[in-house]
């Protein structure tokens, strides 16, 4: 990726991220200020807009609207959860599609279900990657998504059950209405866990030798100096001599979801300078 960014510098493009944080949530200030120092490392060029926690939503869409003609952007990021008062789906619809790097505009969605991507959003294309990386094939495997979210599951859904090489996996998705979740993560050879539930999938829920991506991160209250410890959707220390292989909580799809971010604003300022 480095190549292209300075092949885009050459031809006087910096690539650009525009983060939209509505509010004081504690999580998406550290996500944000994690993903301007990953621009910032490879010279890349990010800034935070920033609006009050009570903001009215034609404000939100008004700055949207104004980042959408602005050239120096080549990518839109809405920080989520937005305060409660909003209406998130049609916030990020209002996102160019162009510009909608998170993949999460109803046309970038339609077109990863059609199997024909445009952006694809940064947590699952993360994923992908882990499991390319790694050399844990999907092809003719269960995959078994805990959660069905638009931002992972749904996506994640439609990305391993395609006719790619990281696709043709037999998918099935639990979430809150699944009436037990273990029969089917115990069938599973490859779990992504994105249910938004400390450590809910256990060492008894998994079959020997399964792949798990671990996507969740969460809170836990202790009586530590911070006050609070991470953990996963996962009980790491529980599945660790069972599972083929899991990921960490903190470090494992965090990391690979700023790095997807990155790569889709990057690929949007080579698409700006293709049509320039």
């Amino acid at each position: 990726m480095s190549i292209e960014i300075g092949e885009l510098a050459s031809n006087g493009i910096i690539p650009g991220l525009a983060a939209v944080l509505v509010g004081n949530d504690q999580a998406s200030e550290v996500y944000v200020r994690s993903k301007a120092r990953a621009f910032e490392k490879l010279n890349c060029f990010s800034e935070t807009f920033r609006l009050n926690e009570d903001a009215k939503e034609f404000e939100v869409i008004s700055l949207i609207h104004q980042l959408n003609q602005d050239s120096k952007f080549h990518g839109i990021l809405v920080q989520l959860p937005l305060p409660k008062h909003l209406d998130s789906q049609k916030i990020l619809s209002e996102v160019s599609p162009k510009k909608d790097v998170d993949g999460f505009h109803p046309v970038n969605l339609g077109s990863l279900l059609e199997g024909n991507p445009n952006f694809i959003p940064c947590t699952p294309n993360g994923i992908i990657e882990i499991l390319k990386y790694y050399k844990i094939k999907t092809e003719g495997k269960h995959a078994v998504i805990v959660g069905r979210s638009n931002i992972v599951g749904k996506p994640m859904f439609a990305l391993l059950a395609q006719k790619m090489e990281m696709g043709n996996a037999t998918v099935t998705i639990c979430h809150t209405r699944t009436r037990d979740i273990s029969y089917f993560t115990k069938q599973a050879d490859i779990i992504i866990a994105a249910s938004g539930v400390p450590e809910l999938i256990t060492g008894k829920m998994i079959k020997e030798g399964v792949d798990i991506i671990d996507v969740g991160i969460n809170r836990v209250d202790d009586d530590s100096e911070k006050g609070y410890h991470l953990v996963g959707d996962v009980d790491f220390d529980g599945v660790q001599a069972i599972a083929g292989s899991v990921t960490p909580v903190p470090g494992g799809v965090g990391v690979m979801t700023i790095t997807m971010l990155l790569s889709n604003t990057v690929k949007s300022a080579k698409r700006s300078m293709e049509n320039c």
